[in-house]
Protein backbone atom coordinates (compact mmCIF):
# COMPACT_ATOMS: atom_id res chain seq x y z
CA UNK A 1 0.00 0.00 0.00
CA UNK A 2 2.89 2.15 0.94
CA UNK A 3 4.05 2.13 -2.69
CA UNK A 4 0.75 2.71 -4.11
CA UNK A 5 0.68 6.02 -2.25
CA UNK A 6 4.38 6.80 -3.23
CA UNK A 7 3.91 6.41 -6.99
CA UNK A 8 0.68 8.68 -6.97
CA UNK A 9 2.75 11.35 -5.85
CA UNK A 10 5.50 10.96 -8.81
CA UNK A 11 3.12 10.51 -11.26
CA UNK A 12 1.41 13.70 -10.49
CA UNK A 13 4.85 15.07 -10.54
CA UNK A 14 5.67 13.71 -13.78
CA UNK A 15 2.46 14.80 -15.52
CA UNK A 16 3.22 18.34 -14.24
CA UNK A 17 6.75 17.91 -15.44
CA UNK A 18 5.77 16.64 -19.13
CA UNK A 19 2.98 19.39 -19.77
CA UNK A 20 5.64 22.00 -18.50
CA UNK A 21 7.82 20.90 -21.43
CA UNK A 22 5.15 20.08 -23.86
CA UNK A 23 3.11 23.81 -23.20
CA UNK A 24 6.34 25.90 -23.51
CA UNK A 25 7.61 23.91 -26.75
CA UNK A 26 3.94 24.61 -28.30
CA UNK A 27 3.51 27.68 -27.23
CA UNK A 28 6.95 28.85 -28.72
CA UNK A 29 7.03 26.32 -31.48
CA UNK A 30 3.32 27.50 -32.65
CA UNK A 31 4.07 31.42 -33.01
CA UNK A 32 7.57 30.83 -35.14
CA UNK A 33 5.57 28.68 -37.36
CA UNK A 34 2.42 30.35 -37.99
CA UNK A 35 4.84 33.24 -38.92
CA UNK A 36 7.06 31.43 -41.30
CA UNK A 37 4.24 29.88 -42.51
CA UNK A 38 2.46 33.25 -43.31
CA UNK A 39 5.60 35.02 -45.10
CA UNK A 40 7.28 32.13 -47.24
CA UNK A 41 7.31 32.52 -51.19
CA UNK A 42 4.77 30.54 -52.43
CA UNK A 43 0.78 29.89 -52.88
CA UNK A 44 -0.48 30.95 -49.72
CA UNK A 45 -2.69 28.42 -47.60
CA UNK A 46 -6.21 29.67 -46.27
CA UNK A 47 -6.18 30.30 -42.63
CA UNK A 48 -9.71 29.38 -42.10
CA UNK A 49 -8.74 25.92 -43.67
CA UNK A 50 -5.98 25.48 -41.67
CA UNK A 51 -8.26 26.15 -38.49
CA UNK A 52 -11.35 23.99 -39.85
CA UNK A 53 -8.80 20.93 -39.94
CA UNK A 54 -6.88 21.74 -36.73
CA UNK A 55 -10.71 20.90 -35.33
CA UNK A 56 -10.62 17.88 -36.93
CA UNK A 57 -7.80 16.67 -35.39
CA UNK A 58 -8.36 17.46 -32.06
CA UNK A 59 -11.98 16.33 -32.30
CA UNK A 60 -10.31 12.36 -33.50
CA UNK A 61 -7.70 12.73 -31.17
CA UNK A 62 -10.02 13.74 -28.07
CA UNK A 63 -12.56 11.07 -29.33
CA UNK A 64 -9.90 8.62 -29.05
CA UNK A 65 -9.43 9.89 -25.43
CA UNK A 66 -12.36 9.10 -24.76
CA UNK A 67 -12.70 5.46 -25.80
CA UNK A 68 -9.77 4.93 -23.21
CA UNK A 69 -11.45 6.34 -21.25
CA UNK A 70 -14.45 4.37 -21.39
CA UNK A 71 -12.75 1.11 -21.99
CA UNK A 72 -15.06 -0.41 -24.36
CA UNK A 73 -17.17 0.39 -27.81
CA UNK A 74 -20.65 0.02 -26.23
CA UNK A 75 -19.57 2.66 -22.92
CA UNK A 76 -17.92 4.96 -25.48
CA UNK A 77 -20.96 5.13 -27.79
CA UNK A 78 -23.60 5.18 -25.17
CA UNK A 79 -21.16 8.18 -23.40
CA UNK A 80 -21.16 10.00 -26.16
CA UNK A 81 -24.91 9.46 -27.04
CA UNK A 82 -26.14 10.59 -23.15
CA UNK A 83 -23.59 13.52 -22.99
CA UNK A 84 -24.01 15.57 -26.60
CA UNK A 85 -27.55 13.71 -27.99
CA UNK A 86 -29.42 13.68 -24.74
CA UNK A 87 -28.44 16.81 -23.26
CA UNK A 88 -29.03 19.41 -25.81
CA UNK A 89 -29.27 22.65 -23.38
CA UNK A 90 -25.66 21.35 -22.05
CA UNK A 91 -24.33 20.80 -25.75
CA UNK A 92 -25.67 24.18 -26.65
CA UNK A 93 -23.87 26.34 -23.51
CA UNK A 94 -20.47 24.74 -25.13
CA UNK A 95 -21.71 26.57 -28.26
CA UNK A 96 -20.42 29.39 -27.11
CA UNK A 97 -16.72 29.31 -26.60
CA UNK A 98 -16.59 26.89 -29.80
CA UNK A 99 -17.51 29.96 -32.12
CA UNK A 100 -15.21 31.96 -30.17
CA UNK A 101 -12.21 29.80 -30.31
CA UNK A 102 -13.06 29.76 -34.10
CA UNK A 103 -12.54 33.57 -34.50
CA UNK A 104 -9.83 33.67 -32.07
CA UNK A 105 -7.59 31.35 -34.20
CA UNK A 106 -8.22 32.90 -37.58
CA UNK A 107 -7.44 35.80 -35.90
CA UNK A 108 -4.15 34.72 -34.62
CA UNK A 109 -3.61 34.13 -38.29
CA UNK A 110 -3.61 37.39 -39.38
CA UNK A 111 -1.34 38.79 -36.50
CA UNK A 112 0.70 36.67 -37.46
CA UNK A 113 0.59 37.36 -41.01
CA UNK A 114 1.58 41.35 -39.89
CA UNK A 115 3.80 41.11 -37.01
CA UNK A 116 7.34 39.35 -36.42
CA UNK A 117 6.99 36.20 -34.33
CA UNK A 118 8.57 37.93 -31.45
CA UNK A 119 6.00 41.08 -31.33
CA UNK A 120 3.51 38.24 -31.89
CA UNK A 121 3.94 36.37 -29.02
CA UNK A 122 4.67 39.24 -26.71
CA UNK A 123 1.73 40.88 -27.44
CA UNK A 124 -0.62 37.47 -27.62
CA UNK A 125 0.30 38.05 -23.56
CA UNK A 126 -1.94 40.64 -22.44
CA UNK A 127 -4.53 37.33 -22.42
CA UNK A 128 -3.65 37.18 -19.02
CA UNK A 129 -4.78 40.83 -18.61
CA UNK A 130 -8.16 39.59 -20.46
CA UNK A 131 -8.34 36.28 -18.33
CA UNK A 132 -8.26 38.29 -15.40
CA UNK A 133 -10.82 40.83 -15.71
CA UNK A 134 -13.29 38.16 -17.13
CA UNK A 135 -12.22 36.03 -13.68
CA UNK A 136 -13.28 39.08 -11.70
CA UNK A 137 -16.73 39.35 -14.15
CA UNK A 138 -17.98 35.88 -14.76
CA UNK A 139 -16.45 33.89 -11.93
CA UNK A 140 -16.43 36.56 -9.38
CA UNK A 141 -13.01 35.92 -8.17
CA UNK A 142 -11.01 38.81 -6.32
CA UNK A 143 -7.40 39.09 -6.59
CA UNK A 144 -4.47 40.56 -4.38
CA UNK A 145 -2.78 43.79 -4.77
CA UNK A 146 0.33 42.40 -6.19
CA UNK A 147 -1.28 40.62 -9.14
CA UNK A 148 -3.13 44.10 -10.13
CA UNK A 149 0.59 45.56 -10.04
CA UNK A 150 1.70 42.76 -12.02
CA UNK A 151 -0.98 43.37 -14.37
CA UNK A 152 0.10 46.91 -14.69
CA UNK A 153 3.31 46.24 -15.89
CA UNK A 154 2.01 43.47 -17.96
CA UNK A 155 0.90 46.62 -19.94
CA UNK A 156 4.00 48.55 -19.68
CA UNK A 157 5.60 45.80 -21.22
CA UNK A 158 3.49 45.65 -24.28
CA UNK A 159 3.46 48.68 -24.86
CA UNK A 160 7.28 49.06 -24.44
CA UNK A 161 7.99 46.40 -27.25
CA UNK A 162 5.09 47.96 -29.54
CA UNK A 163 7.34 51.39 -29.43
CA UNK A 164 10.68 48.94 -30.12
CA UNK A 165 9.19 47.86 -33.09
CA UNK A 166 7.60 50.93 -34.59
CA UNK A 167 10.77 51.99 -36.33
CA UNK A 168 12.12 49.00 -36.83
CA UNK A 169 9.56 48.04 -39.04
CA UNK A 170 10.08 50.86 -41.42
CA UNK A 171 13.32 49.27 -42.60
CA UNK A 172 12.98 45.69 -41.79
CA UNK A 173 9.47 44.40 -43.09
CA UNK A 174 7.65 44.14 -45.79
CA UNK A 175 4.93 47.07 -46.89
CA UNK A 176 2.04 44.52 -47.31
CA UNK A 177 2.20 44.14 -43.75
CA UNK A 178 0.20 46.19 -41.54
CA UNK A 179 1.38 46.37 -38.21
CA UNK A 180 -1.81 48.28 -36.58
CA UNK A 181 -4.24 45.49 -38.68
CA UNK A 182 -1.63 42.70 -36.95
CA UNK A 183 -1.70 44.24 -33.44
CA UNK A 184 -5.81 44.74 -33.38
CA UNK A 185 -6.07 40.76 -34.17
CA UNK A 186 -3.44 39.42 -31.86
CA UNK A 187 -5.86 42.21 -28.84
CA UNK A 188 -8.72 40.86 -30.36
CA UNK A 189 -7.62 37.11 -30.21
CA UNK A 190 -6.57 38.15 -26.18
CA UNK A 191 -10.27 39.63 -25.16
CA UNK A 192 -11.60 36.15 -26.84
CA UNK A 193 -9.31 34.38 -25.67
CA UNK A 194 -9.70 35.15 -21.64
CA UNK A 195 -13.61 35.35 -22.15
CA UNK A 196 -13.44 31.62 -24.08
CA UNK A 197 -10.84 30.31 -21.18
CA UNK A 198 -12.87 31.54 -18.67
CA UNK A 199 -16.35 30.86 -19.59
CA UNK A 200 -14.73 27.36 -20.14
CA UNK A 201 -13.99 26.74 -17.01
CA UNK A 202 -16.81 27.76 -15.64
CA UNK A 203 -18.14 24.73 -17.75
CA UNK A 204 -16.31 22.11 -16.36
CA UNK A 205 -16.36 23.15 -12.79
CA UNK A 206 -20.08 22.99 -12.97
CA UNK A 207 -20.23 19.79 -14.08
CA UNK A 208 -18.46 16.10 -13.30
CA UNK A 209 -18.17 15.84 -17.62
CA UNK A 210 -14.26 14.80 -18.37
CA UNK A 211 -12.17 17.88 -20.56
CA UNK A 212 -11.93 15.21 -22.66
CA UNK A 213 -15.69 14.92 -23.35
CA UNK A 214 -15.90 18.81 -23.55
CA UNK A 215 -13.30 19.26 -26.11
CA UNK A 216 -15.22 16.69 -27.98
CA UNK A 217 -18.40 18.75 -27.78
CA UNK A 218 -16.05 21.96 -28.81
CA UNK A 219 -15.24 20.32 -31.59
CA UNK A 220 -18.13 18.61 -32.76
CA UNK A 221 -20.27 22.34 -32.82
CA UNK A 222 -16.42 24.51 -33.97
CA UNK A 223 -16.92 22.03 -37.07
CA UNK A 224 -19.69 23.74 -38.62
CA UNK A 225 -19.22 26.97 -37.84
CA UNK A 226 -15.62 26.75 -38.86
CA UNK A 227 -16.56 25.40 -42.21
CA UNK A 228 -19.06 28.51 -42.82
CA UNK A 229 -16.24 30.83 -41.83
CA UNK A 230 -14.11 29.18 -44.13
CA UNK A 231 -16.71 29.27 -46.91
CA UNK A 232 -17.47 33.01 -46.29
CA UNK A 233 -14.56 34.39 -45.73
CA UNK A 234 -12.71 32.29 -48.77
CA UNK A 235 -16.02 31.31 -51.08
CA UNK A 236 -14.01 32.14 -54.21
CA UNK A 237 -10.07 30.74 -53.70
CA UNK A 238 -12.12 27.45 -52.22
CA UNK A 239 -14.48 27.48 -55.32
CA UNK A 240 -11.63 27.82 -57.65
CA UNK A 241 -8.59 25.85 -55.91
CA UNK A 242 -10.08 24.10 -53.16
CA UNK A 243 -10.41 23.96 -49.59
CA UNK A 244 -6.48 22.58 -49.34
CA UNK A 245 -4.88 25.33 -51.58
CA UNK A 246 -1.45 25.66 -50.72
CA UNK A 247 -0.91 22.76 -48.13
CA UNK A 248 2.28 21.21 -47.73
CA UNK A 249 4.26 18.89 -45.21
CA UNK A 250 4.73 21.90 -43.15
CA UNK A 251 1.27 23.30 -42.95
CA UNK A 252 -0.36 19.70 -42.22
CA UNK A 253 2.56 20.08 -39.49
CA UNK A 254 1.13 23.54 -38.51
CA UNK A 255 -2.55 22.07 -38.04
CA UNK A 256 -1.29 19.24 -35.58
CA UNK A 257 0.35 21.68 -33.39
CA UNK A 258 -2.57 23.95 -33.20
CA UNK A 259 -4.57 21.42 -32.43
CA UNK A 260 -2.10 19.65 -29.85
CA UNK A 261 -2.36 23.61 -28.54
CA UNK A 262 -6.09 22.65 -27.53
CA UNK A 263 -4.78 19.27 -25.60
CA UNK A 264 -2.28 20.05 -23.88
CA UNK A 265 -4.37 23.10 -22.43
CA UNK A 266 -6.44 20.51 -21.40
CA UNK A 267 -3.52 18.58 -19.87
CA UNK A 268 -2.02 21.63 -18.10
CA UNK A 269 -5.38 22.69 -16.42
CA UNK A 270 -5.46 18.47 -15.56
CA UNK A 271 -2.17 18.22 -13.88
CA UNK A 272 0.00 21.64 -13.58
CA UNK A 273 -0.98 24.65 -11.54
CA UNK A 274 -0.82 28.08 -12.71
CA UNK A 275 3.03 28.60 -11.86
CA UNK A 276 3.88 25.89 -13.75
CA UNK A 277 1.35 27.71 -16.83
CA UNK A 278 3.22 31.15 -16.16
CA UNK A 279 6.75 29.30 -16.60
CA UNK A 280 6.00 27.61 -19.15
CA UNK A 281 4.67 31.14 -21.05
CA UNK A 282 7.61 33.13 -19.99
CA UNK A 283 9.93 30.01 -21.34
CA UNK A 284 8.28 30.30 -24.43
CA UNK A 285 8.51 33.89 -24.71
CA UNK A 286 12.27 33.56 -24.37
CA UNK A 287 12.52 30.92 -27.24
CA UNK A 288 10.43 33.10 -29.74
CA UNK A 289 12.65 35.78 -29.28
CA UNK A 290 15.77 34.40 -29.46
CA UNK A 291 15.34 31.81 -32.19
CA UNK A 292 13.54 35.21 -34.31
CA UNK A 293 16.79 36.58 -34.34
CA UNK A 294 18.58 33.35 -36.43
CA UNK A 295 15.20 32.41 -38.21
CA UNK A 296 13.55 35.97 -38.90
CA UNK A 297 16.47 38.34 -38.93
CA UNK A 298 14.48 39.77 -35.93
CA UNK A 299 16.49 43.51 -34.95
CA UNK A 300 16.35 43.14 -31.06
CA UNK A 301 16.34 46.29 -29.58
CA UNK A 302 17.27 47.42 -25.53
CA UNK A 303 13.61 49.11 -25.72
CA UNK A 304 12.02 45.48 -27.09
CA UNK A 305 14.40 43.61 -24.60
CA UNK A 306 13.11 45.54 -21.37
CA UNK A 307 9.38 45.05 -22.76
CA UNK A 308 9.67 41.22 -22.98
CA UNK A 309 11.25 41.48 -19.37
CA UNK A 310 8.75 43.18 -17.89
CA UNK A 311 6.35 41.56 -19.37
CA UNK A 312 7.97 37.88 -18.09
CA UNK A 313 8.55 39.46 -14.52
CA UNK A 314 4.69 40.29 -14.98
CA UNK A 315 3.39 36.51 -15.22
CA UNK A 316 5.83 35.52 -12.19
CA UNK A 317 4.55 38.06 -10.20
CA UNK A 318 1.00 37.48 -11.00
CA UNK A 319 0.80 33.89 -10.56
CA UNK A 320 2.94 34.55 -7.04
CA UNK A 321 1.26 33.88 -4.33
CA UNK A 322 2.12 34.77 -0.26
CA UNK A 323 1.75 32.05 2.07
CA UNK A 324 -0.31 33.15 5.01
CA UNK A 325 1.42 34.26 8.24
CA UNK A 326 0.71 31.64 10.57
CA UNK A 327 1.69 34.26 13.58
CA UNK A 328 -1.68 35.92 12.56
CA UNK A 329 -5.18 34.82 13.54
CA UNK A 330 -8.25 35.38 11.55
Amino acid sequence: MATEFESKPRKIQYMKSVSLVTLTLQNAALGLSMRYARTRPGDMFLASSAVLMSEVVKLFTCLVLVYLEEGSMRSWTSSLYNTIIKQPKDTLRVCVPSLVYIIQNNLLYVSASHLDAATYQVTYQLKILTTAMFSVVILRRSLLLIQWFALTILLTGVVLVQLAQTEVVHTATSMEQNRLLGFGAALSACFLSGFAGIYFEKILKGSDISVWMRNVQLSFLSLPIGLITCLINDWSSVKNHGLFLGYDYFVIYLVFLQALGGLVVAMVVKYADNILKGFATSLAIVISCVSSIYLFNFQMTFQFFLGAVFVICSIFMYNYKPKPDPTLKV
